[in-house]
């Protein structure tokens, strides 16, 4: 069974800094695009960032120049580095990704539990 497991998120005050990290685990034959998006309760959920299999990164306007996503293609790994935390960005943060389960398989899309992120003095 294939899962993606969040973890890094808490409290911080503003200013301060958080890494996310989410793993990839389970049998599969190729793990793509991957993103992050957030969620507060009572709204839609908002894409975040996305970083494709070759490493090429996109951003949201709100996080640009804050946030980095990265990945670590040995680990299934994706990461989103977040400096210069606002209120603003308190949600809950959730890890998606495209996996192909085996060689003859199509994409498929996963997501994360979601680990929550505040940002409070």
């Amino acid at each position: 069974q294939v899962q993606l497991v969040e973890s890094g998120g808490g409290l911080v005050q503003p200013g301060g800094s958080l890494r996310l990290s989410c793993a990839a685990s389970g049998s599969f034959f190729s793990v793509g695009t991957m993103r992050w998006y957030r969620q507060v309760p009572g709204k839609q959920r908002e894409w975040v960032a996305t970083i494709t299999s070759a490493s090429s990164t996109t951003y949201a306007d709100s996080v640009k120049g804050r946030f980095t996503i990265s990945r670590d293609n040995a680990k299934n790994t994706v990461y989103l580095q977040m400096l210069s935390l606002k209120p603003e960005d308190t949600a809950v943060y959730y890890c998606n990704a495209l996996l192909v389960r085996t060689r003859y398989s199509t994409v498929e899309d996963y997501w994360g539990q979601g680990t929550q992120v505040t940002v409070s003095s």
